[in-house]
């Protein structure tokens, strides 16, 4: 299925579930800024725009309401996304503005929030940068939510799609370099792979296995089954 196709099914259903201020934002149309983080950076991470909310609504510190960009509420995260255009920190904003926004930033993470900003230059220029940094974070933010079925899975999935795309079997460094994890979490996140049987050892070792490959048999059912 198309970006597009995805983008318009997830829009519409949040559509249905919003009201007040929060639908008025997504009716006059979702920010080009907004759309172009998650056809460049999200969607060639995740492939799927399941658990991301747009213009979600939060209290202020002030004991009024604003928006967030979009949140992610799915394994155990509370991350907050901010888009940041040119003008945000531009001359066109007054110091009263600036200090505002730092304030409301360390707010969120008293609440408890993860924030990830990217600015709008960085989207349009830098997309593949934009990604891996979005990558890594899920990476070191989930690798520990042991409890967490879902957020394995998440893990899982996304190594399986990187396995996909080398030229040769994964090895532990390259999962270190995707989610820029310690070695023993991922040599223990490929063991669990090759227990579900979505990686397969590769190479003559027996003793000790070195690299994997991916199990093509499963590969299309584990690749497109959401988390």
């Amino acid at each position: 299925m198309s970006f597009q196709s995805v983008y318009e099914c997830w829009l519409e259903l949040h559509l249905k579930k919003s009201s007040g201020e929060n639908r008025r934002r997504l009716e006059q149309g979702h920010g080009h800024a907004e759309k172009l983080f998650l056809e460049k950076v999200w969607y060639p991470a995740f492939h799927q725009l399941e658990g991301l909310i747009p213009e979600f609504e939060i209290a202020d510190f002030r004991d009024g309401t604003r928006f967030l960009d979009f949140v992610y509420l799915k394994s155990g995260l509370r991350l907050a996304i901010e888009i940041d255009g040119f003008r945000t920190h531009s001359s066109e904003i007054t110091r009263w503005q600036f200090s505002d926004s730092l304030m409301r930033q360390n707010h969120l993470v008293l609440d408890g929030w993860k924030i990830l900003r990217f600015s709008y230059d960085d989207l349009k220029e830098k997309p593949r940068m934009c990604k891996q940094l979005l990558q890594q974070f899920m990476g070191r933010s989930l690798i520990g939510n042991k409890q967490d079925t879902s957020a394995d899975a998440f893990l899982q999935l996304e190594v399986l799609r990187y396995a996909s795309q080398l030229q040769h079997p994964i090895r532990p460094t390259d999962v270190i370099d995707l989610l820029k994890i310690k070695k023993r979490e991922a040599q223990k996140l490929l063991h669990r792979m090759v227990l579900n049987q979505a990686l397969l050892p590769a190479g003559n070792g027996t003793q000790r296995i070195r690299c994997y490959k991916v199990n093509k048999e499963q590969l299309h059912t584990l690749l497109f089954t959401s988390l």
